[in-house]
């Protein structure tokens, strides 16, 4: 998998405009699904991932322990809404599926509107946005609304209703493994728990989606794992299952969320900050999009913090575009499908698409003679000498200087200050001249 990225400011290719357009067309088709930590709308939007890609599909029943966790109730939901007095809707989860608070437990009747009010959630500072909201671990009902429509609300009788069940089913996640030539693997995560949503979290899906895509259809040196789970418990469910053989072979993951508007990119490092990850990460988003935002790994708020976590330690960081919890539509219904772009996704796409190529071609090399190779006789260097014949072979000479044995293309690359994909060719060039040898 070794392709040169795309410069910042070239147009990008027919191959990956229509990726762009793909994943954005699959974002909208997602889109209406309620999705939860478990139920029904997690299973549909995973049967349509499949239409993709094979993956497999796996449930884990209500009440399994997983870590220090256990796994909850399954929620479904059908229907529900709030009627005034004269039998007009107010709100009505049809129009939008955050109007209800996830995880709702079912409830018909007739409240006063004090009694509604301390079971309604907007945001005065958003008036025009409906808030997220949850309550997985703690049994209560409610609903969400802009503010506007909160502050229009009138004293009086209201009907409540919400059509759900809450009860023992089981939290469904799914995976593919890629086969590589070795069982050393690179392990990709996302989720699929959030309802209507774009950027968070449909944006991560569709990206994983194609990338897997694109992976199958690579020369493979390491294997890959790709999971798609609801966010924390599904982490922590997986990890539950897998993670003795994930200590043993992963060397790289990335947690994909937030990657599908135009905004500048973000990354947020593992929890020791210095991984094989984060190296490559901070190569390609260094060279490809300088102005991107760097956290501390105490801004953490996705699955990175189970994959970081005491014990697990598994070489996990993120890139994203506009951070979660960090741009003004996160959690509300303004994280819609204006918010993000077929640009937008397609440039996440090739940032990853850029940190595995890295990764699968990053080797460390030796020059195999003593000294300071003779180029000339090998069609490497000008065989007249001028003022611009070093400026020529400067990169390859420099290459060659820390080519020790010690160095993979990322050390080299930082102590040369070339982008890394423009050491590619030398590579090519010194092992078919017969003067690179790789160490590992």
């Amino acid at each position: 998998m070794l392709s040169k990225p795309k410069s910042a400011d070239r147009p990008a290719g027919a191959a990956e405009a229509s990726a762009g357009q793909e994943m954005y067309d699959f974002i909208k088709r997602l889109f209406p699904i309620c999705r939860s930590l478990t139920g029904d709308g997690v299973r549909q939007t995973l049967d349509i991932i499949k239409e993709h890609i094979p993956i497999r599909i796996h449930e884990v029943p209500t009440g399994t322990a997983v870590l220090d966790w256990t796994v909850p109730k399954e929620w479904n939901i059908r229907s529900a809404y709030i009627e005034d007095e004269q039998g007009r809707r107010i709100v009505d989860f049809a129009d939008n599926n955050l109007h209800v608070v996830g995880y709702s437990v079912p409830v018909d009747k007739t409240v006063t509107l004090a009694e509604l009010q301390e079971h309604l959630y907007s945001l005065p500072d958003q008036p025009d946005a409906i808030p997220y909201i949850t309550s997985y671990y703690k049994e209560r009902w409610g609903f969400c609304l802009t503010q506007r429509e909160r502050d229009a609300l009138k004293d009086g009788n209201y009907r409540v209703v919400i059509d759900s069940d809450l009860s023992d089913g089981s939290l469904t996640y799914a995976e593919l493994i890629v086969p590589g030539q070795t069982q050393e693997e690179i392990f990709l995560s996302t989720y699929v728990c959030h309802p209507s949503m774009a950027n968070n979290e449909l944006s991560g899906p569709a990206v994983a989606t194609w990338l897997a895509r694109w992976i199958l259809e690579q020369p493979r040196r390491y294997t890959y794992r790709v999971i798609f789970i609801p966010e924390t418990i599904g982490a922590i469910t997986y990890l539950s299952r897998h993670l003795e053989t994930m200590r043993q072979k992963v060397k790289a993951g990335f947690n994909i969320s937030c990657v599908g508007d135009d905004r500048a990119y973000s990354y947020l490092p593992s929890r020791p900050g210095n991984t094989y990850a984060d190296r490559v990460a901070l190569t390609i988003l260094e060279s490809r999009h300088p102005d991107f935002i760097k956290y501390s790994f105490l801004d953490r708020g996705s699955d990175e913090r189970q994959y970081n976590a005491p014990g697990v330690e598994l070489p996990v960081c993120c890139i994203m575009r506009s951070k979660y919890g960090q741009y003004p539509e996160y959690h509300t219904s303004l994280d819609n499908l204006d918010l993000v772009s077929p640009a937008g996704l397609e440039g996440a796409y090739q940032v990853f698409k850029d940190c595995l190529s890295l990764i699968e071609v990053n080797h460390t090399y030796r020059i195999k003679c003593l000294g300071e190779p003779q180029l000339g006789k090998r069609g490497l260097y000008p065989t007249i000498s001028t003022k611009s014949s070093w400026r020529e072979s400067r990169d390859m000479l420099n290459f060659i200087a820390y080519a020790d044995g010690h160095n993979d293309l990322i050390d080299i690359s930082r102590h040369i200050n070339v982008p890394v994909w423009d050491l590619y060719p030398i590579v090519r060039k010194l092992v078919d001249a017969d003067l690179l040898e790789q160490i590992q």
